[in-house]
């Protein structure tokens, strides 16, 4: 099973007279990148909710969007500091004399300067921590499951994908096989074309068979690269839940590896077209996989 990183999952929840909202947005990214957008007088839970979020999700651009409302006429209390309002204003009063100008000071203005009123929640943090967390994790599920279903569709596609490389290289290879007979068949009439003659050195033939041999041999590459395609199968089909997107792009980095010797190597037109088909196909997957956690 492989969970793609593109998701979105949403959770509300009433409780008495507090009501939350959460909302999360996924993307596709190489590493875990949550962003969260929460009200300040809940804004010490974030760390909480981070926490959270990476237990369960391990990759991927991560907009988390909380609302929280208590309609409770109780439910918070306004602070005002005022041993930093008056240093606002002393402040405010030294300037206006230094600049010769009109220290026309209200309240309200004040009041909009930084720290000077706050807002402290009255309910129990304990609670509230619990049904946000709770909130979160009815929206975290929701979001995977969604990356879940995306998921489905991608190995869908890689599967069929993977047996369309897999059908070439089984090509390549039945080509391959008969490559050193041809080779010298081709070298023995270039001989006698060249000397005219019927007598050839069945030594010298030899020896440039076996380095010819040794120069163009894909078997090694061949037998990698179906190693590489069973792994793959083996990734996309199992089972558990573990992020796999950073091993399969790994196999699809030797998987291109492995197909670009094999075309340096092949002195065959099929051989070669069928390399630039596997290294086509190859490059969809890519694309395709940088969308897996």
């Amino acid at each position: 099973m492989i969970k793609s990183m593109t998701g979105y999952g949403k959770s509300t929840m009433q409780i008495g007279l507090r009501q939350y909202q959460v909302e999360i947005k996924s993307v596709n990214h190489r590493y875990s990148d949550v962003n969260i957008k929460m009200p300040r007088v809940i804004s010490y839970l974030e760390e909480d909710v981070k926490k959270q979020i990476l237990s369960k999700i391990s990759r991927g651009k991560i907009d988390v969007f909380i609302t929280y409302e208590n309609s409770s006429s109780e439910a918070n209390e306004i602070k005002i500091n005022k041993e930093i309002a008056k240093m606002y204003i002393k402040e405010l009063k030294n300037l206006a004399k230094e600049e010769n100008i009109l220290a026309n000071i209200e309240v309200t203005d004040i009041s909009k300067f930084p720290d000077v009123l706050t807002i402290k929640s009255n309910s129990d943090d304990e609670t509230i921590k619990n049904e946000l967390l709770n909130t979160v994790n009815n929206a975290i599920d929701n979001l995977v499951n969604m990356r879940k279903q995306e998921g489905e569709k991608i190995s869908c596609d890689l599967l069929q994908r993977l047996e369309y490389v897999e059908n070439k290289t089984m090509e390549i290879s039945a080509k391959s096989t008969g490559l050193i007979e041809e080779y010298v068949v081709k070298l023995e009439e270039r001989i006698k074309e060249l000397l005219k003659t019927e007598e050839i050195d069945k030594t010298r033939i030899a020896q440039e068979v076996v380095i010819y041999a040794d120069k163009c041999s894909i078997e090694e590459e061949i037998t990698r690269l179906k190693s590489h395609i069973f792994q793959f199968r083996n990734l996309i089909t199992s089972n558990n839940e573990e992020p796999k997107g950073k091993k399969i792009d790994f196999l699809i980095q030797e998987m291109n590896r492995e197909t670009n010797t094999i075309g340096s190597k092949a002195n065959n037109l099929e051989i070669v077209n069928g390399v630039i088909e596997i290294k086509t196909q190859l490059e969809d997957i890519r694309e395709q996989v940088q969308n897996i956690e």
